[in-house]
């Protein structure tokens, strides 16, 4: 097991996710709780999130997806994991529940950059996560995947220039989240450390870099996420206060309109170079 770098995942992990409660009592409360919300609401997707939800056994995966999919009202999966957690036979699995039901597997990536990944002590290679984006891809899953915009070391020029390498990857969806430091990690010790190694974005900064992502972004591409949030307990260092994610879209909306900009407009197809 590799030392978590950067993630604390209470910071993003629901107060009805705890793990001495049954799957069918975390469902029960998770549908109860977004039911407030989404009163319209009738057939749901059960996240399986914190932590790699692929590392057990695949007789443990069974049972415990096997409880989530026989839940009244469950249309279907998304498993979030990593990219050194996967093998042909959990893949093969998710292959046959996937024939009746939605099956989504989001790999936590987080960078192209095979020197960043060994700074945050990510435990693998990007080569590691192609090969997984691409077995999960071949059986006909959904697959999504995380990236972390601002690690340490890498430029705005750095992250444009990895848009490229996203594009050839068989992916449905991504997920973008700018750097936070939170409370308890070895990566807010670092900055403790040597700050100077670290830079956050003004959100305006943000909203601009994320433009300039898009416009080369494959328009196929579901960006299911531009940026995060977290509890404000768990902030440390810079951040963005108490902006919800909400109030970062209709920027981001606001900017592309500004600019007369939308995701793809200059993406160019690897195979037609």
């Amino acid at each position: 097991m590799y030392k978590r770098q950067f993630c604390n995942n209470g910071a993003f992990t629901p107060s009805y996710c705890i793990p001495a409660k049954s799957i069918g009592r975390q469902i029960a409360e998770g549908i109860e709780f977004h039911g407030r919300r989404y009163r319209a609401a009738s057939r749901y997707l059960v996240y399986f999130q914190s932590f790699s939800n692929t590392y057990a056994p695949l007789e443990r995966l069974r049972a415990l997806y096997g409880e989530a999919l026989a839940y009244p009202g469950v249309a279907g999966i998304v498993i979030g994991t990593r990219p050194d957690c996967v093998d042909a036979e959990k893949l093969d699995y998710l292959a046959e529940i996937a024939r009746d039901r939605y099956v989504a597997v989001e790999f936590g990536i987080e960078s192209t950059c095979d020197e960043t990944l060994r700074a945050v002590n990510r435990g693998h290679d990007f080569a590691c996560a192609r090969r997984a984006v691409e077995m999960a891809a071949e059986r006909g899953l959904h697959v999504g995947a995380h990236f972390i915009l601002g690690l340490p070391g890498e430029t705005d020029e750095m992250l444009l220039e990895q848009v490229a390498t996203i594009n050839s990857l068989p992916l449905t969806t991504l997920k973008f989240h700018q750097l936070q430091l939170f409370r308890g990690t070895a990566m807010a010790a670092e900055y403790d450390a040597d700050p100077g190694r670290f830079r956050f974005w003004e959100i305006g900064e943000y909203i601009d870099l994320f433009v300039e992502v898009l416009r080369r972004l494959r328009p196929d591409l579901v960006v299911e996420r531009f940026a995060s949030e977290a509890p404000p307990r768990y902030h440390y260092g810079r951040n963005w206060g108490l902006v919800r994610n909400e109030q970062l879209l209709a920027m981001l909306e606001k900017r592309l309109e500004e600019r007369n900009a939308y995701q793809g407009e200059i993406f160019v197809s690897l195979q037609s170079l």
